[in-house]
């Protein structure tokens, strides 16, 4: 990796979409943020945001997890997909929180990991959003336009997280998941990316590639 062209793209990143980090899944508690994350794997955040808008109010607390039928809480999150997995991850991880932690999300990397249904992501997600805790977290979005731009070559999500903790400064961790985010919903769409409108293009190899291509089949 080019030293000058990371620091060009991490300087345009955060000249484009600010050095804040935003949570994009609504929470007021720790353990409400740990279940939302579960919630949105393989779904939208704005889908996971109308389910748990209702959820929590339903739920009040991690014992009413915890204490929850099965069936029940299948129903309240059918809508996010793989619920019947994701609701008894859930009430495991509830149970497990109250007899392990006393209640409390713990910050610990390896701690967050061991609660059932909590990879690494959500793991991260919490950590960064609740403790302030410097993370990588890797999504769907920080996968796909990492890759694009030269930081990993790598598929495995864990590998990737690893390499991007040696690529980026510590200090862009945790605002460099948000405004991947952001790019990839503004610009850089899985389905049909905007490479013309692309304000970080003159950086990215597979933008200029797929532009050179483009131009190559216009020609022809």
């Amino acid at each position: 990796m080019n030293k000058k062209r990371k620091e060009k793209i991490l300087g345009m990143l955060d000249e484009h979409y600010g050095v804040e980090y935003i949570c994009y899944l609504n929470h007021q508690k720790p353990y409400e943020l740990l279940i939302a994350t579960m919630l949105s794997a393989q779904c939208t955040d704005e889908r996971v945001n109308i389910v748990t808008e209702k959820l929590f109010k339903k739920y009040t607390s991690l014992e009413a997890f915890a204490g929850v039928e099965i069936k029940e809480l299948e129903k309240d999150i059918h809508s996010t997909g793989f619920y019947r997995n994701k609701a008894k991850n859930i009430k495991a991880c509830a149970n497990e929180l109250l007899e392990r932690h006393n209640g409390i999300v713990p910050e610990d990397i390896e701690l967050l990991v061991s609660l059932s249904g909590v990879g690494r992501k959500t793991a991260n997600v919490v950590r960064g959003h609740i403790y302030d805790s410097p993370s990588v977290v890797v999504d769907t979005h920080v996968k796909r336009i990492s890759k694009k731009l030269g930081f990993t070559s790598l598929d495995d999500p864990v590998k990737i997280e690893y390499d991007l903790m040696e690529v980026l400064p510590k200090e862009h961790w945790l605002r460099y998941n948000t405004q991947i985010i952001a790019h990839g919903r503004q610009i850089c769409m899985a389905r049909n990316p905007n490479c013309e409108e692309c304000f970080l293009l003159a950086q990215c190899p597979w933008g200029l590639k797929k532009r050179c291509e483009d131009l190559e089949e216009e020609n022809e």
